[in-house]
């Protein structure tokens, strides 16, 4: 009896069993690479959630530092030392919440201390101590006030406070001296220098600006020496007067003929003589009386003086003895006369002085000259010659016209304000430029700096990348292709009953039946192998005991 060919079963098998089917290698290579891959995936989130760090503080002092350090240890803020311990790092969102904790609790307090040391005077202090505290703190204020400043990196200043008595002609005026270090590559121009000088004498009773001096870190006096004197040369505010007037004209040059002639096509000097001597003349005139009703009296004197003398009656007497003197005739400013009168023989005399005194013109005049006169201004001009590009594209360079070059000269003297009478000259000249070729070594691609910094950025993410996709297709993917094709296991049972079936002789071998286009019902003997193959999967130990014993008894 012809049998349906047997079903091959292929039950699911558990994860379990797939890996135990796998070979040794392959599970130990599976196994390798889902554990780099957990490495690799929990070293990405430790390292991409890591802060960036900031510099919190640099350039402190050790005991700033250390102070600083155990502040933030009590505050729970990771921190860490850049390289050589100059600098305190913390993560870039916890800097400014970080600086303001630090400043309440009065970090940093820097290497100077100011008018804090007042308060911890202890008692029994002598006055020569608290004197010496408040110098103390006054030279630290004032250190710190100067290193607020952007250019200066640090700063010492010394005061001398004299001690006051009570004689004030004997009392000295106190002195300061400042010593700043600059920060690389900056200076301190006239008008910083002349704001720290006022600075300290405005914060010293008494003290003049005269009386502090300032110098660099290499010892040079950087404040103007009270007479002004420059070694051998001038006054150090004059040489700046005279660069500045000339750089304000060489500028003017530039700006009236760059527009002209075009931006780097020109260039200008101008030399300027400036007069500092001060002149001073002083002239008197008098201008005389001309006419009495021009005239004014200052003082007038009248002396008037006069002397009478009668001699006794002489001579017979009678009627004409006896006569009076005559009265004098002589004029009121005459010169005195001797009167004699008739008959009287007595003799008188007179005298009148007058002294005048007249105002006299007096005009005094007092010039005295200005100081920082122009006295010569000269300026030299050197123009490029005029590009000129054709209807091809070439460019040229040609020379200015006369005409050009006479209009350019012309602005030029009207903008130094031009004065032929002080001997003043403008030179202009047209000349090319010499082009010098700069070589620009162009770096490859991967030298240049921002692609430096790109590929540093971006190192640890693909190379993170990288590693895991090197592990997932060099370990993961071949175990997990090799899980997905573990053999498929048959039950035994099952098995040995397609052998007896197909060990028959006896079965004929039959030309498969054509398959209707409906399905027929399944005949018995259909129904009692799908029984039997049913009875082999629930009960696989009974069948294959049954089979057992068949083959024992073939034996």
């Amino acid at each position: 009896m012809a049998t349906a060919p047997a079903i091959p079963l292929t039950p699911t098998l558990t994860l379990g069993q797939r890996l135990a089917a796998l070979e040794p290698s392959t599970r130990n290579r599976l196994g390798l690479g889902l554990l780099a891959l957990l490495v690799i995936g929990v070293a990405g989130l430790m390292f991409g959630r890591q802060a960036e760090w900031r510099v919190l503080y640099a350039n402190l002092a050790d005991k700033d530092g250390g102070a600083i350090v155990a502040q933030l240890s009590q505050m729970n803020v990771p921190y860490k030392h850049a390289e050589g311990g100059g600098a305190i790092l913390v993560p870039a969102d916890k800097v400014h919440d970080t600086r303001l904790r630090l400043a309440s609790a009065g970090l940093p307090k820097g290497s100077v201390a100011g008018f804090e040391m007042m308060e911890s005077n202890r008692f029994g202090m002598t006055q020569f101590q608290e004197r010496l505290t408040f110098q103390r703190g006054l030279e630290g204020e004032l250190t710190r006030s100067i290193q607020a400043l952007a250019s200066v990196q640090n700063a010492r200043v010394h005061l001398a406070l004299p001690n006051q008595n009570g004689f004030f002609r004997e009392q000295q005026k106190p002195s300061a001296s400042v010593l700043v270090s600059m920060v690389p590559g900056r200076s301190l121009d006239r008008a910083q220098l002349a704001g720290i000088v006022h600075l300290v004498s405005s914060s010293v009773p008494e003290m003049l600006p005269s009386a502090v001096s300032v110098l660099d870190d290499s010892g040079k006096l950087l404040s103007t020496p009270p007479d002004g004197s420059l070694g051998a040369g001038g006054d150090a505010q004059q040489l700046q007067y005279v660069q500045q007037l000339e750089q304000t004209y060489g500028r003017r040059i530039l700006d009236i003929l760059e527009p002209v002639v075009g931006r780097d096509n020109v260039k200008a000097q101008v030399t300027a003589e400036v007069d500092f001597s001060q002149t001073e003349s002083t002239s008197e005139t008098h201008k005389p009386n001309q006419t009495p009703d021009s005239s004014v009296v200052r003082s007038q004197q009248v002396v008037e003086s006069s002397n009478g003398q009668t001699s006794a009656p002489s001579g017979v007497p009678g009627a004409t003895s006896n006569q009076p003197p005559a009265q004098g005739s002589a004029p009121i400013n005459g010169s005195a006369q001797a009167l004699t009168a008739s008959g009287a023989g007595g003799t008188s005399s007179s005298k009148k002085e007058s002294i005048t005194n007249f105002e006299v013109d007096k005009t005094v005049r007092v010039v005295r000259g200005g100081t920082a006169a122009v006295k010569r201004i000269t300026a030299a001009v050197v123009v490029n010659h005029q590009s000129v590009t054709d209807a091809k594209g070439k460019t040229t360079s040609t020379p200015l016209t006369e005409a050009q070059l006479e209009k350019m000269t012309a602005l030029v003297r009207e903008t130094i304000g031009f004065n032929k009478d002080r001997g003043d000259s403008v030179n202009l000249v047209n000349a090319p430029f010499a082009q010098e070729k700069v070589v620009i070594a162009e770096l490859p691609l991967w030298k240049q700096p921002e692609v430096q910094d790109l590929m540093r950025s971006l190192a640890w993410p693909l190379g993170t990348v990288a590693f895991g996709a090197l592990v997932l297709l060099g370990l993961v993917r071949p175990g997990i292709k090799a899980l997905a094709q573990a053999p498929q296991i048959q039950e035994p049972v099952a098995v040995a009953l397609d052998a007896v079936e197909s060990e028959d002789p006896e079965r004929p071998q039959l030309a498969a039946p054509v398959k209707p286009a409906i399905a027929p019902p399944p005949t018995p003997s259909e129904i009692n192998l799908l029984n039997a193959r049913k009875l082999t999967l629930d009960n696989p130990g009974a069948v294959a005991n049954i089979v057992k014993n068949w083959i024992n008894d073939e034996s």
